[in-house]
């Protein structure tokens, strides 16, 4: 009997121990799979060259996106990649990139990352930007989400747009400039576009081709500028941001395009 005593409490701690041990492992795979749930309930892991195509990702229903290239590049072709960027990509579902951004393919191989990569045709007019959500909504599984954004986005532009062409000098269309992608801006405020330049410096060519069809305004890309483009023509040049801000609010850009634009024609 003293003998028999003696074994129990050696089994009574072992078997103490292993329901420790079996515990902590139920918690850790808890945690794991609370943490997968997580995961998947905020949506894929989107990453962007640019606050261009985070912003379309967010516009789409996405909630987990970061972009590379900081708001406060205006060139974005012409930054340099770090490591920190290739670090944001290994942990990515989805790179969204664009043709005239040469990094964004090695920005990929460098990172060794799985992820699927979209290419995007930016452009701010309302049929490429409700084609690039929709896209990005079907991707990530977040239609209905797109789709509301969409609605909210086409009763923002016919608001933007009456309130613009309300500013129209003489109540007459105003006869525009613009740089190749700010052309959507002149849709925008329902103006006379005479011509387009760009995105080289304009020649003295175009300089005369264009001052002579007498535009009123200059609608030049913030994100790519070149200097005066019609100097002496009279023109008056406004500078156009393509981009959205830190904060990735697409509409942003053409309520911000639409007040300079309001403000410039209501002065003339």
């Amino acid at each position: 009997m003293a003998r028999t005593r003696g074994l129990v409490r050696p089994l009574v701690a072992l078997s103490a121990g292993l329901l420790l041990i079996s515990g902590c492992g139920s918690g850790a795979t808890s945690e794991k799979t609370a943490a997968t749930s997580d995961k998947a309930s905020s949506g894929p892991v989107v990453v962007a060259t640019t606050v261009w195509e985070a912003a379309l990702a967010k516009a789409a229903g996405a909630k987990q996106v970061t972009s590379i290239v900081p708001a406060s590049i205006r060139h974005a072709p012409d930054y340099d990649v770090k490591p920190s960027d290739l670090a944001k990509v290994a942990q990515a579902d989805y790179v969204l990139y664009s043709s005239f951004e040469p990094f964004a393919g090695r920005i990929k191989e460098a990172a060794g990352s799985r992820a699927k990569m979209i290419e995007l045709n930016l452009d701010n007019t309302p049929s490429k930007t409700t084609a690039n959500v929709t896209r990005l909504g079907k991707a990530f599984g977040t239609q209905k989400a797109a789709a509301r954004w969409n609605t909210t986005f086409g009763k923002e532009w016919e608001s933007l747009n009456k309130k613009v062409r309300g500013a129209w000098p003489g109540g007459k269309a105003p006869a525009v400039t613009a740089q190749m992608f700010t052309s959507w801006a002149a849709k925008l405020a329902g103006a006379q576009l005479v011509g387009t330049y760009g995105p080289e410096a304009v020649t003295p060519a175009q300089l005369s081709k264009l001052s002579a069809k007498k535009p009123k305004f200059v609608l030049d890309n913030e994100n790519m500028s070149t200097g005066t483009v019609l100097p002496g023509s009279g023109a008056k040049q406004l500078n156009i941001a393509n981009y959205p801000g830190q904060d990735l609010d697409l509409l942003a850009v053409y309520r911000k395009a639409a007040q300079q634009m309001e403000k410039a024609f209501a002065a003339s």
